[in-house]
């Protein structure tokens, strides 16, 4: 029988399944992303039932199944971030983070980087709301973007290198381009460059802040690297709300 495995995880999901399971989408340092079942979990009298709610980072021990899944045999809460359920932009934040994490990093391959990342972001946003605005969900996107080999390149346009005259973005080029490659991208202002560049050189702690149009354009530029280059579609982050809320 194969010895039990025990690592930190992030609950990025948790599923009802049967009349009293969960199946649950962890995220570890050294194991990359796992899948597990939490047998009777969801019975009044489970030792740790509340300890596999999404975004906790907790202590696991998990065997390994007959299938693709791990079972849940004992867990120790290391963070519960219970001030996430203090307001519903807190919980919103939370979600994407760990859903960006989910469709970046689905495999087992280990990422020990992203995995403190994701474990800052959700220690931030139960810390103050103020981290929930859209600035951060997009600074934080593109650290994993950092993480997975696919951030844009802006320190000279991607397809000339000339490094000046910056003026649009272009995902199939691999990052800004300047006015002289620019036919087939979109344009990109002044203000979004900084705050690209800023949010990928700062702490999380520290993203700078920018207009709507800079933001969504920012986004844009997210969004549509990680569909080119990943093949991976991110869920919108921002929305009127959204924008309303971090103004």
């Amino acid at each position: 029988m194969p010895a039990p495995l025990k690592t930190d995880a992030i609950v990025l999901r948790s599923l009802r399944y049967g009349e009293a399971d969960r199946i649950l989408h962890l995220y570890t340092p050294r194991h990359g992303r796992l899948g597990a079942i939490a047998k009777g979990v969801r019975r009044s009298r489970s030792r740790f039932g509340a300890r596999l709610e999404p975004f906790l980072h907790v202590r696991a021990m998990l065997h390994e199944g007959r299938g693709d899944l791990f079972t849940v045999t004992g867990v120790d809460t290391v963070a519960a971030h219970a001030a996430l359920r203090d307001s519903a932009a807190k919980l919103d934040a939370a979600a994407r983070a760990c859903d960006a994490v989910a469709r970046l990093f689905e495999s087992s391959e280990p990422h020990p980087e992203v995995f403190t990342l994701l474990a800052n972001e959700l220690a931030l946003l139960s810390s103050d709301a103020a981290h929930a605005r859209p600035a951060n969900g997009l600074a934080f996107r593109l650290k994993l973007m950092l993480a997975a080999g696919i951030v844009p390149q802006l320190a000279a346009c991607a397809a000339c290198g000339e490094p000046e005259h910056l003026r649009a973005f272009s995902a199939a080029a691999g990052g800004v381009v300047c006015s002289a490659c620019e036919a087939a991208a979109f344009p990109l202002d002044e203000e979004c460059y900084r705050f690209l560049v800023g949010a990928l050189g700062r702490p999380l702690a520290r993203a700078p802040d920018a207009s709507e149009r800079a933001l969504r354009q920012a986004e844009r530029a997210i969004a549509e690297t990680a569909e080119h280059h990943a093949h991976v579609r991110l869920r919108p982050l921002l929305t009127a709300r959204d924008v309303r809320i971090g103004s």
